[in-house]
């Protein structure tokens, strides 16, 4: 099965200023695509600075090299949004990381164990803290910060620091979302399943076996392309997602409302 596709672009984020850590591949780079399609303006984080400044010039945006999990480089990184084009309104925290060292807690040691937190949770609480303040003086923001539907479930195939990662990602996303809901500023949790990326290609290609587990529990039968997800992301961002707040919003194919899967 293949994604479909869409010729139709909204233009839901005219003069809207999009911050996106982790821009330069994957969902990240799907999603400064679609949101620039929408009218936004796009600032492009990533550590790597080839594919960080290719993603914004793609778009016509503009790149910042960050290390998530350092906060003088994530202040900068919403600061610079907000000196060139006059406002923080998106902020869509996605950078992450999922390390093969980091795998069942039988066999995962402490050093890797911290470094997924650090880039996948830590660097997602850095991010809010420094965009809330912009969204409160507007009175109007929407933060979409990525977790996972393992957030949501449990896998045998385990990547406990990841998974455990996630979660904190999705109740940190449900706390925010109501602490600042009545400054007009929403919080969400974006669970994609699987996806088509870089990343997972690496992982899998590293072990077809867990591949193949995993693959036969998605409804649909396939791995999400990451276009998919960034369509998500925009509805989130976007008027459209007006009452959706503090939530979690999966875009998983049907894995998590699965008892059997199709044959």
């Amino acid at each position: 099965m293949t994604a479909p596709t869409n010729d139709t672009v909204c233009r839901r984020l005219v003069g809207r200023t999009a911050v996106i850590t982790g821009a330069g591949s994957g969902i990240g780079l799907a999603t400064a695509r679609r949101l620039a399609s929408e009218g936004a303006h796009l600032v492009c984080g990533d550590i790597d600075e080839s594919a960080g400044k290719a993603a914004a010039d793609a778009v016509g945006g503009t790149f910042v090299r960050v290390d998530v999990t350092r906060a003088d480089e994530v202040d900068a990184l919403f600061k610079t949004a907000y000196d060139t084009y006059g406002s923080v309104d998106i902020a869509f925290n996605n950078a992450g990381i999922s390390p093969p060292e980091d795998d069942s807690i039988l066999t995962t040691d402490l050093d890797a164990w911290k470094r997924v937190q650090d880039v996948n949770l830590t660097s997602v609480y850095l991010c809010c803290k420094a965009a809330i303040p912009y969204m409160r003086r507007q009175k109007k923001g929407s933060i979409i910060n990525t977790a996972s539907f393992v957030a949501r479930m449990g896998a045998a195939t385990s990547q406990i620091s990841y998974t455990a990662s996630k979660g904190g990602v999705l109740a940190m996303s449900r706390e925010l979302g109501v602490q600042f809901a009545r400054e007009g500023i929403r919080v969400n949790a974006l669970c994609p399943g699987p996806v088509n990326t870089p990343l997972l290609q690496e992982l899998f290609a590293k072990d077809p076996e867990r591949a193949a587990r995993r693959l036969v529990h998605i409804p649909v039968g396939r791995f999400a392309e990451a276009d998919e997800i960034a369509a998500a992301v925009a509805f989130l961002a976007s008027d459209d997602a007006s009452f959706v707040n503090a939530t979690d919003f999966l875009v998983d194919g049907g894995i998590s409302g699965a008892y059997v899967t199709p044959l």
